[in-house]
């Protein structure tokens, strides 16, 4: 056995596998914890069997965590309500809220085995490659916002209505409890976007952090075969969720894995606008109003700097999961920065 988790002194591989055997179906074979790269939030690992089958497990880290903060209980409760609908997510195996097994709330699910693109650019992918999977990107992204969510259990997933503005009240509620220093711009947006939220209001399922590299693509087709990492979905306004998915043609390369100033066109991936009007389309939507929608990004921006806030505090505190989080955290200012300058260019039209 490898060791899992050196900085979570509870972690008891024994343990572990005891109530993996009881709990997961034909659970057989010698087992080995491996820590993946990534999880800014929360801990994942790969379980192998024998070198061969493999689970994959995601648990809250250990340490002191910001109030409803890495619910991983949500995330296992969203998957399995998606199993059988347009949105490919993998098959849940078990969750465990007994913290006495590893330290900590954990749920195990298939492993999905596929293709990952972190950089949304698509190196080493050909043209008409990139167009399919940005393509396939939008068709599940608009599926997703389709569900029906009653139907699927989710009744009770969220709270419907007025969905900016409780969500606006929540992260600045999280960002006041992982401050570590004033940062102007944000305190511009806390004043601003309250004040200036657009009319209308929808319900659907929203993922929270629908982007490029939480979704797991098939080995050799543009087709997605799993979307990971459902931490922060909850009901709440379809535009917002897809503002979120675009913010990858506003943010440069070093801001947030993004594509601003670059020659997208001779990558072969679709401009903002038309992958708009893909999900319009895909949606029965008529177009979206282009201030609302300027709203909708700089509203994801401060989400953004307020999540990375978030990241910077558990450095401080020593429980941060990932290797490069000090980094990370340190951005806050700078993506409340671009934030404030897109709210500067809303005024100006005014």
């Amino acid at each position: 056995m490898s060791a899992a988790s050196p900085d979570d002194p509870a972690f008891d591989l024994g343990r572990l596998e005891s109530y993996l055997r009881a709990n997961i179906a034909r659970f057989e074979g010698a087992l080995v914890v491996e820590r993946l790269a990534g999880g800014q939030s929360n801990p994942t690992f790969v379980i192998k069997l024998d070198g061969e089958k493999r689970y994959v497990m995601r648990k809250k880290p250990a340490g002191i965590l910001l109030p409803s903060a890495h619910a991983v209980d949500r995330e296992f409760k969203v998957i399995t309500a998606l199993a059988g609908t347009d949105v490919p997510v993998p098959g849940t195996l078990c969750l465990c809220e007994d913290t006495s097994i590893i330290g900590t709330m954990f749920f195990v699910m298939e492993f999905a085995d596929g293709r990952t693109f972190w950089d949304p650019t698509l190196p080493g992918v050909g043209g008409t490659e990139r167009a399919a999977i940005y393509d396939e990107m939008n068709r599940v992204i608009a599926a997703l916002h389709q569900v029906d969510y009653r139907a699927a259990g989710l009744g009770d997933f969220g709270k419907p209505g007025n969905y900016f503005a409780r969500q606006i009240g929540r992260w600045i509620k999280q960002y006041r409890a992982s401050e570590t220093h004033v940062i102007s711009s944000v305190e511009n947006l806390i004043s601003w976007l309250p004040e200036n939220i657009p009319p209308g209001d929808e319900t659907s399922l929203v993922h929270g952090d629908f982007r490029l590299d939480n979704m797991i693509f098939h080995p050799h087709e543009p087709k997605v075969i799993a979307v990971l990492d459902w931490e922060l979905s909850t009901l709440g306004h379809p535009l917002a969720d897809f503002a979120y998915n675009l913010l990858a043609w506003r943010l440069r390369p070093d801001e947030f894995r993004g594509m601003a100033g670059v020659d997208i066109a001779a990558l072969g991936i679709p401009n903002e606008r038309d992958y708009v009007a893909a999900y319009c389309k895909r949606t029965g939507r008529q177009s979206i109003e282009p201030r609302h929608w300027d709203f909708y990004l700089a509203y994801n921006m401060f989400r953004l700097a307020c999540i990375r806030q978030g990241i910077m505090r558990r450095v401080i505190d020593g429980n941060a999961a990932n290797p490069n989080a000090a980094d990370v955290g340190r951005r806050a200012g700078d993506m409340a920065d671009t934030a404030w300058r897109l709210v500067e260019d809303i005024m100006k039209t005014e």
